[in-house]
């Protein structure tokens, strides 16, 4: 996709191309929107490798539209093992050395079992579905003037767009976010979240023969004090996706991604880890260490005709694999919110105010929650630290209220919130 062409001015400008932006993208174009699609870099492109849905993900995807279905199918990767299709994790706790693995703390259940994907094999999906002649790429946003009728986007390349509203989907470091809420706000830029990842892939035929077949072809999680390492099977079992995590006080490095040695992540995970632990860590070629940020809660997601969606409204650790799910909900109540409203800047107001309604609280608690499952794995919860019976019954119910809620009821809730707004503007 190369265009670079001029984009309708009666069109909403969706500022972002990776899986929350494209989500939206393609609700908007199920749904006959006419849209335009914005991207900083060259190409649509996603940063990290794999990464895990659950049900709800799923769930969303299958009601934004067919195409994003076809998307997801064709990248998931499932666990390896028949015994394991319904399993999320297994949690094990690494410091029992008894046993090579660790002992089982929870064999965590959910309806769709472990599914997860390659970032940039998902995007490749979801590009199919978004026509060339509908995006622009060298286009990073510098500021956005809003003129109550129709807004007025501006490019570091000196170009500007006129467009009915914006959606800004650019995630975590969201130029859109710091312009809506104030560029001195305490919520316009994120923070560090105490926690720091180290980041590989390994192929599964190597993994499987150090580690045996059901460890390595089956989504595992490894707890131990101050860190934790997580492994899952992708690109259809091909390779094993590995996230080691570490504890910080602070981050000062100004790069947020960096390369470090296999012997600075080794100090990381010492004698006290089990023995398949400490193996997967050795099995990284050649590791890069993630500063891990998440943003504090913003007042809105919204000012005028100008929004935030994904991770530019809500990015936050990925303790609970539920950061991307969110993304792609925003982007099934946003498009489904779009349909059938007439696209004055009245009308555009009204949708972003009630999509700020439904989706701030829930999004901000995964935030939360998240970042309290990371001290969960790490036997440093407060009230929960290592007493593995208390652990054991946090994992079991954390994940509820984000795997089953009801989107559809969701989406309706949303719609008829607007139906009343709408009646009581015009009377």
């Amino acid at each position: 996709m190369t265009t670079n062409g001029h984009p309708r001015e009666d069109t909403i400008a969706l500022v972002g191309g990776g899986i929350g932006g494209l989500c939206a993208a393609i609700g908007f174009i199920n749904k006959g929107i006419p849209i335009h699609v914005y991207e900083a870099a060259p190409a649509f492109a996603e940063i990290g490798a794999g990464v895990s849905f659950g049900p709800n993900t799923y769930d969303a995807l299958k009601r934004i539209s067919p195409a994003t279905t076809t998307a997801f199918e064709r990248t998931v990767t499932y666990n390896g093992t028949e015994e394991y299709k319904k399993s999320y994790f297994v949690f094990r706790n690494a410091e029992d050395k008894s046993t090579k693995v660790g002992s089982p703390i929870i064999d965590l259940k959910s309806t769709t079992g472990a599914t997860s994907v390659h970032r940039a094999q998902l995007l490749d999906e979801l590009i199919k579905f978004v026509p060339d002649e509908i995006s622009s790429f060298g286009k990073r946003l510098d500021n956005i003037t809003d003129n109550t009728d129709h807004v007025l986007l501006h490019f570091k390349d000196g170009t500007t767009a006129r467009h009915s509203a914006v959606i800004c989907c650019d995630g975590i470091k969201s130029r859109g976010r710091q312009l809506l809420l104030g560029e001195t706000h305490p919520a316009a830029n994120a923070v560090f979240s105490g926690k720091y990842a180290y980041r590989g892939l390994i192929p599964m035929d190597e993994a499987a023969r150090l580690l045996g077949d059901e460890i390595a072809r089956n989504a595992q999680m490894f707890f131990g004090h101050g860190g934790h390492i997580l492994t899952f099977p992708v690109e259809q079992g091909r390779t094993m996706n590995v996230v080691a995590f570490g504890t910080a006080d602070e981050w000062s490095d100004e790069r947020w991604v960096k390369e470090v040695t296999r012997e600075e992540m080794q100090r990381d995970f010492g004698d006290n880890w089990v023995d398949a632990a400490r193996d997967v860590i050795n099995l990284m070629r050649k590791p890069d260490v993630w500063a891990l940020f998440e943003f504090p809660d913003a007042p809105t997601y919204t000012k005028g005709l100008v929004c935030l969606l994904g991770d530019a409204a809500h990015a936050s650790t990925p303790h609970q694999g539920a950061g991307a799910g969110m993304a792609i909900e925003d982007a099934l109540v946003m498009s489904c919110l779009f349909e059938g409203v007439e696209r004055t800047p009245e009308g555009i107001k009204a949708v972003f105010e009630v999509y700020d309604e439904v989706r701030r609280p829930r999004t901000q608690r995964v935030v939360r929650t998240s970042r309290e499952a990371g001290l969960c794995y790490d036997f440093m919860l407060e009230g929960v630290g290592d007493d593995l019976e208390k652990v054991r019954r946090d994992l079991e119910k954390r994940w509820e209220w984000i795997w089953y809620e009801d989107l559809g009821r969701h989406v309706d809730d949303a719609k008829a919130l607007l139906k009343k707004r709408q009646g009581v503007a015009k009377a």
